[in-house]
């Protein structure tokens, strides 16, 4: 990567994008009582009272970040992380293995490292969505039939035995998206009062039962209905969401081929990151700050 030629490039890089304002202590977030270390290169020393036990609290670069305490260079880490960031459906931890560890490393080195980069794209600074919002629910797990006949379960149609997700776009805007227990009218319409501004312009559903409050609290509401074969009708439309669980799934299947529950929410964090910052210039740098 020229942008990043070495080890040094990268600190520095990193220095620039989560202090933009001068190097911060992580434990009281003073700037003016950090002073640099003279014999250690990107080591601080904060003289806060607060922070100290004893001697001044040290920091380093990494302190506080996801990547704090590892063992690779984070000239690894950043390419790693533009490999996920420029693949809309996502790089799979032995692709990222080949490319930057080796055929004799272990895979689990480069799924463990993907993680922690996923965890690193959640967003905390959530604003509510506005203007035409689109909401829609997903259930992400295999058919039965392609399952092992010792794993099939006979009674499992439908979304059972799945795992619903369910999320909302704001048209032409950003998205969010999280896994969910159920798809009942509490969770769903809980989901839609934490995510949707209430002087959202339109809001877009299909015919599920579960959305049919949505006009009693404030909001316009418009179904489509695909059991009559309808799918755009004017502005009412749920294809931008559609959109983004065709993405999902195809990297899901094509990509991962498998995801637990467990992890399923790290996953719904990187492919929401890519929607959000699709026309960020400095999707990288975004990422990187948030880490």
């Amino acid at each position: 990567m020229v942008t990043f030629p070495d080890e040094t490039a990268c600190r520095q890089f990193l220095i620039d994008r989560r202090w933009p304002n001068g190097v911060a202590c992580p434990r009281c977030g003073k700037t003016e009582t950090v002073y640099p270390l003279k014999t250690r290169q990107f080591h601080w020393e904060c003289s806060n009272k607060e922070c100290r036990k004893g001697h001044a609290y040290r920091i380093s670069v990494t302190a506080g970040t996801i990547f704090e305490n590892t063992k690779h260079p984070l000239l690894t880490w950043f390419k790693v992380l533009w490999a996920m960031l420029q693949s809309l459906k996502g790089v799979s931890s032995r692709q990222i293995r080949r490319m930057y560890f080796g055929e004799h490393s272990s895979t689990r080195t480069a799924w463990y490292m993907c993680h922690r980069l996923r965890a690193g794209m959640e967003d905390p600074a959530f604003k509510k969505l506005m203007g035409i919002v689109e909401i829609d629910e997903a259930y992400i797990g295999g058919k039965e039939k392609n399952k092992h006949i010792r794993k099939r379960t006979a009674s499992n149609v439908g979304g059972k035995g799945k795992i619903p997700v369910i999320a909302a776009i704001s048209r032409k805007g950003n998205m969010v998206c999280q896994m969910i227990e159920n798809a009942d009218r509490t969770t769903l319409m809980g989901f839609v009062r934490k995510t949707v501004d209430g002087r959202v312009d339109l809001v877009v559903t299909d015919e599920h039962q579960s959305y049919d409050t949505v006009a009693d609290h404030g909001m316009r509401h418009e179904v489509i209905k695909h059991t009559a074969n309808e799918y755009v009708r004017g502005n009412v439309h749920t294809n931008s969401v559609e959109s983004f669980w065709a993405l999902l799934k195809r990297g899901i299947v094509g990509t991962y081929h498998n995801v637990s529950k467990k992890y399923l929410p790290l996953y719904l964090n990187e492919f929401q990151f890519r929607h959000n910052h699709r026309k960020n210039p400095d999707i990288f740098g975004t990422a990187i700050a948030g880490c």
